[in-house]
């Protein structure tokens, strides 16, 4: 029985290294997106310059994209294909309404944007996006 000792060692190891490897997922459960948007006013001579955001989603999209003015809610959210729409109502320092739209391409980005009314004045924030890579904290 001496002579199968270094097959016992080396079943051993094995079994060692795997219990001491870290365990991953096959498949992360978030996309990373970077993602812009710019707001423009109708009639101003000058515009914002572009904001820029990296986040996290579910692979599928249940809302849109995130951020902007804290004091917005979205309803209405829906996915139909690669078209994505919604309502929107923002309750801030200037109380605005709005509705949002963005298409999804097959090459893993996204253009839209969102109409906004506020105080007679018309806004448009300018979407865009494209994936960058998964991640594991979809929000």
């Amino acid at each position: 029985m001496i002579h199968d000792w270094p097959g016992r060692v080396a079943a051993a190891t094995t079994i060692g290294l795997l219990l001491l490897a870290p365990v991953r997922a096959a498949d992360p459960p978030g996309v990373l997106w970077q993602t812009t948007s710019q707001m423009v006013m109708e009639g101003m001579p000058f515009t914002q310059p572009p904001q820029t955001q990296t986040v996290c989603t579910h692979k599928t999209w249940s809302r849109p994209p995130p951020g902007g003015d804290q004091s917005c809610k979205t309803t209405a959210y829906t996915l139909v294909g690669n078209k994505a729409t919604w309502a929107v109502q923002c309750s801030g320092k200037m109380p605005m309404t709005g509705v949002g739209e963005m298409n999804f391409a097959a090459d893993g980005s996204y253009t839209g944007a969102i109409r906004l009314v506020a105080d007679g004045m018309n806004m448009l924030v300018k979407l865009s996006g494209k994936k960058v890579g998964t991640c594991d904290n979809p929000q």
